[in-house]
């Protein structure tokens, strides 16, 4: 994805700087990024940048062309925004790293956001396995009609059902005769075993047929079985397909499938992942995902989160929408989608070295965001957000922002649970139980009486068989996922 370069912002300067203001940013940037100094993941990707933003701004001539173009694009300038709310605003100059957290939330500017209609290609990836059969499949089938129903004129739709192997139910179309794509999708009869590989191979296929910038070009994978044999394949082709921009979400019914697995095939290309309890709730899960494509602003977005060098990051979680841990490495991360009408909200989670820090402004990090944007003659956009707190000696009382604090909170116990089966299964059951025990009481004073239960259930189930059910852990991890909270209005 080439994306548009504001080496104004890259370097840090203003547009008018002068030749003396330039030297001094690339000199402070070069203390933060060069791969002498941080070797970060990503601090390659950003000095790379900030050489070729000195590089062009400091040649008069190159100069005085590229503020020319910048004139005539002013605009198609980004209209992507990126406000930052921190846990902590004042560290003090200690020995012993200090953690801070960084809520950023990214979207498009109000005034400039586009209709939320975005044109789909989707091919929905259907599990018609042995254990398929009954009431699965017929909600499953059910919901497949909806969404043909739904779809527009101008969507492209296809369907793809696997066992041993897979099959092009619907070849990549668009929906003009409902009735026959219905009848089609009512033939699936369930038996075989479960090869998410060769599902997943005929769908970006089908995908392929049709990609297009100007859509959202997605994969839904349904399943409720594992995958046996095939699973680092599974993920080299999810990596292929994010290189292609394609996204891939996932939908595990019931408890046989294998969760991790699922989590990191939709983070491969900054897709979804969805625990569905029931038969009953695959339609209302599924319509949901397939809904939430048609209102993105921008896709195939990817992200860097570079920290300073006395810096480190730990971890950065999606809250809203569809929340979901993302992985740190490599870098750039993908993002996916960027929502047009919800904000993306990330909690990016920092331990920050002040020994020998100078008192004053302190340099966290640098966010830099780039996307697609759909139906839009500007293509692809960028911003960038250099993450700002300070060091002082004096000690601050300070009180976190309410939607930072009540998003951490509920993050809180999604890692509660994430560290009791880490306990668990490393044979720590004691500490686990212990965990788990934490756990239910935080969701009992947050109102979440029936999470509670389980998390008890699984304590005691834990205490007798050294391990957590299947069900059991997966409802304590997608049910504590879903409790975080979409972002509201923020401030910096």
């Amino acid at each position: 994805m080439e994306l548009a370069q504001d080496y104004y912002t890259i370097l840090g300067v203003a547009p008018d700087a002068p030749a003396e203001d330039l030297r001094s940013a690339y000199r402070i940037a070069a203390r933060r990024f060069h791969p002498d100094v941080n070797n970060a993941p990503g601090a390659a990707l950003i000095f790379r940048d900030i050489n070729k933003a000195y590089e062009l701004l400091s040649d008069r001539q190159r100069r005085r062309e590229y503020d020319s173009q910048l004139n005539a694009q002013v605009d198609q300038a980004s209209n992507l925004e990126i406000s930052v709310q921190y846990s902590r605003l004042h560290l003090q100059p200690l020995d012993e790293p200090q953690l801070v957290y960084a809520l950023a939330r990214i979207q498009p500017m109000l005034e400039r956001t586009l209709t939320a209609d975005a044109p789909l290609n989707l091919c929905l990836v259907i599990d018609k396995s042995t254990s398929m059969k009954g009431s699965r499949m017929q909600h499953l089938k059910a919901a497949s009609h909806r969404i043909i129903d739904e779809c527009r004129d101008r969507d492209i739709l296809s369907v793809v059902v696997f066992s041993d192997n897979a099959e092009v139910l619907v070849p990549a179309q668009h929906p003009d005769d409902p009735r026959r794509l219905k009848a089609m999708v009512s033939t699936i009869q369930p038996g075989g075993a479960t090869a998410i590989l060769q599902g997943l191979r005929a769908a970006l296929a089908q995908v392929e047929r049709h990609r297009d910038a100007r859509y959202v070009n997605h994969i839904v994978l349904v399943t409720d079985g594992r995958t046996y044999g095939d699973e680092e394949d599974c993920l080299r082709l999810a990596s292929e397909a994010h290189e292609r921009g394609v996204g891939i979400s996932g939908m595990g019914i019931g408890e046989d499938w294998n969760d991790h697995f699922l989590d990191t095939l939709a983070s491969k290309t900054g897709g979804s992942s969805t625990y569905i309890v029931s038969p009953e709730m695959v339609s209302r899960f599924l319509r949901e995902r397939v809904r939430s494509l048609a209102t993105a602003y921008a896709e195939r977005g990817q992200i860097l989160v570079v920290p300073a060098a006395e810096v480190e990051l730990n971890s950065v979680m999606r809250i809203s929408p569809d929340p979901m841990e993302m992985s740190i490495t490599p870098q750039p991360i993908p993002m996916g989608m960027i929502d047009g009408i919800v904000p993306t909200t990330l909690m990016l989670q920092f331990h920050v070295s002040t020994n020998g820090a100078d008192i004053g402004e302190f340099f966290l990090g640098r966010v830099d965001l780039g996307a697609e944007v759909l139906g839009s003659a500007s293509g692809a956009e960028r911003t960038v957000r250099d993450l700002m707190i300070s060091v002082s000696k004096e000690v601050h009382e300070e009180e976190p922002p309410t939607e930072l604090l009540d998003a951490l909170s509920k993050l809180i116990l999604y890692r509660l649970q994430d560290r009791a089966r880490e306990d668990i299964s490393n044979g720590r059951v004691v500490e686990g139980t212990h965990r788990l025990e934490n756990l239910a009481t935080r969701l009992i004073e947050n109102g979440q009486e029936d999470l509670a239960q389980a998390a008890l259930q699984e304590a005691q189930n834990a205490l007798k068989t050294s391990t957590l059910s299947e069900e059991g852990a997966k409802r304590l991890k997608y049910g504590t996922r879903a409790l975080l909270p979409f972002a509201g209005d923020s401030d910096d």
